[in-house]
């Protein structure tokens, strides 16, 4: 006896087969959004070692410098100078902050920066680990808004200028 059609198409087979596929990504794709807010304590910490002038990645509710470029502003787009905070959004764009992050610092400005600890990407190895000093982060953080943990390891990224070495 023939085994019975579950599907009535082979489109329809393939769309199961992505919601299956689509259930076992990793917990840490599962945020409705890839935009974590700041936890206050620890902005404050770095704000008073770097004393930031501008947010390059923020809503206007969470802003944590008077000086911010919201999504509408194009924070990628625009020229990062002076000491800017960078919590930028967590999805497929990330590689693109990173990038600019490390441009901005040889441009001339010290970029601070919240990342995921993503040891295993393109980006992190082209613009981070050369050019960065990496702080790890004990623990996971607790994002402003999230009742849990953040379900990735993070990291404290600083971009900074390249010395002048004039003693040549």
């Amino acid at each position: 006896m023939p085994r019975p059609k579950i599907y009535r198409s082979n489109a329809e087979k393939q769309a199961a087969y992505r919601e299956r596929k689509r259930r076992r990504q990793p917990v840490y794709f599962w945020h409705k959004s890839d935009e974590w807010e700041t936890p206050s304590e620890l902005f404050a910490g770095l704000d008073c070692e770097f004393h930031f002038t501008l947010d390059v990645a923020a809503l206007p509710h969470n802003a944590k410098c008077a000086s911010f470029f919201t999504p509408g502003a194009d924070g990628l787009a625009r020229t990062w100078t002076g000491v800017c905070w960078m919590n930028p959004p967590y999805g497929n764009a990330l590689r693109h902050w990173a990038k600019k992050a490390h441009d901005s610092a040889k441009a001339g400005a010290t970029v601070v920066c919240l990342l995921p600890v993503r040891t295993d990407t393109n980006w992190w190895h082209d613009y981070v680990l050369p050019y960065a000093e990496v702080r790890f982060i004990r623990g996971r953080i607790r994002f402003n808004g999230i009742d849990n943990s953040a379900p990735f390891p993070s990291a404290i990224v600083v971009f900074r200028p390249p010395k002048n070495d004039s003693t040549a």
